[in-house]
């Protein structure tokens, strides 16, 4: 049994400290206090039904805290899972929690291995091991669906470690003992290559979100049957049926942050598919906008900022940029969105009662369908074409 302490509590860092408290002493550190009460409750910090399943019922050795002096003194494994947010100004993602984490962890315990799950420029980790003069950290992409994170930590598509090979294999183990499966695709790399895996990934993911949502602007443009064409196209099993049904755009924690990250590593490498599926975004933005603007409606309402059903996460959300591009056109926005529990947001006006809200809009705008809108369907837009994410 390991000593693990898990920094950072969002959907990522509760999914590892739950995978791994079945099987060794975790210690949850979040600089949110509310978080760790949750957690010391045995209630989810996040939306996730399994994660909820196992904190309350499960036997798991979790014990969480904001004091950084007992989650790093004795630790085995420090497991990085904070927020990292691309920074348009410097064209990369924002490391500076990772660094603290570490500085700290070296001060107070510097034969630590230290795991890296937050999402990374490539080359990060090999710089950041030179200028510590240690080989003890680790890369390990994370490759979680936002409320399915512990899931997919228990039947993992694949697991990657990336780093000194030995101490790659030990973390490694300790993933596959959680697991629920009897076989899990492992791959061990240097931390650059790791990094790389992340990155690529999900651009791909971003790029055939992209991809369908342009189909689905082709035939809104031409009055063609989206879901038809959609349908044909995935019926080719080398295309299948994953990540084909169109939005307002692609958002979330990883996609946005992790395709404009790869395509400014690609400085001086000649690409065009990078660059467009980062502009392919904005741009189908931009046409679901002014399709709305082009029926001139008074009052638009917004049914939920969460980019897909089951989230209470509405970080660059495309329903939002398509919201201010409403408002900036003159139309009133109007909201409806549990989670701001009233509170306005871009100074558009929450309501918190749905008949209200229904009553109060022209149009209803929806990234995903919901049975809620069912009785008031002749006046919601969404390109939602199959009921599902």
């Amino acid at each position: 049994m390991k000593k693990i302490t898990v920094v950072g509590m969002g959907y990522v860092g509760i999914a590892n400290a739950v995978l791994l408290a079945q099987n060794n002493q975790v210690l949850a550190l979040d600089i949110d206090t509310n978080r760790i009460n949750l957690i010391k409750s045995k209630t989810s910090p996040v939306k996730d039904e399994l994660v909820s399943q196992y904190l309350a019922s499960s036997k798991l050795n979790i014990q969480a805290t904001t004091d950084k002096t007992d989650a790093y003194g004795d630790a085995d494994f420090v497991v990085i899972c904070t927020s990292t947010n691309y920074d348009t100004s410097s064209n990369s993602i924002d490391t500076s929690t990772i660094e603290t984490v570490i500085n700290d962890v070296f001060e107070q315990n510097p034969d630590a291995t230290i795991v890296i799950k937050s999402t990374v420029p490539i080359g990060y980790t090999q710089g950041l091991s030179a200028k510590m003069n240690s080989t003890n950290i680790l890369f390990s992409p994370e490759f979680l669906r936002e409320g399915n994170a512990l899931h997919d930590n228990l039947y993992p598509s694949r697991i990657v470690v990336g780093g000194d090979l030995n101490t790659a294999k030990a973390f490694a183990a300790l993933l596959v003992e959680g697991a629920k499966t009897n076989k899990v695709e492992t791959l061990f790399t240097s931390t650059s290559e790791a990094e790389a895996i992340k990155l690529f990934s999900n651009t791909y993911l971003a790029m055939r979100v992209a991809f369908f949502n342009e189909l689905d602007s082709f035939a809104l443009g031409f009055d063609l049957i989206a879901k038809d064409i959609v349908a044909g196209v995935g019926l080719d099993p080398r295309i299948g049926n994953s990540y084909n049904n169109p939005s307002f755009g692609y958002g979330g924690y990883c996609l946005p942050k992790d395709s404009k990250q790869l395509l400014s590593t690609f400085e001086g490498v000649p690409q065009n598919l990078m660059e467009a599926i980062v502009q392919s975004n904005e741009t189908r933005i931009n046409y679901i906008a002014d399709h709305i603007i082009s029926k001139a409606p008074k009052t638009v309402g917004v049914y939920r900022l969460a980019m897909k059903k089951g989230s209470d996460n509405f970080r660059e959300s495309a329903v939002q940029a398509v919201m201010l591009r409403l408002q900036t056109a003159g139309i009133e926005v109007v909201v409806f969105e549990p989670v701001l529990e009233g509170k306005s947001i871009f100074g558009a006006r929450s309501i918190s009662d749905l008949s209200e809200f229904k009553n109060s809009a022209q149009i209803i705008i929806a990234n995903r369908f919901h049975n809620d809108l069912a009785d008031v369907s002749d006046k919601v837009f969404t390109r939602d074409l199959f009921g599902e994410d």
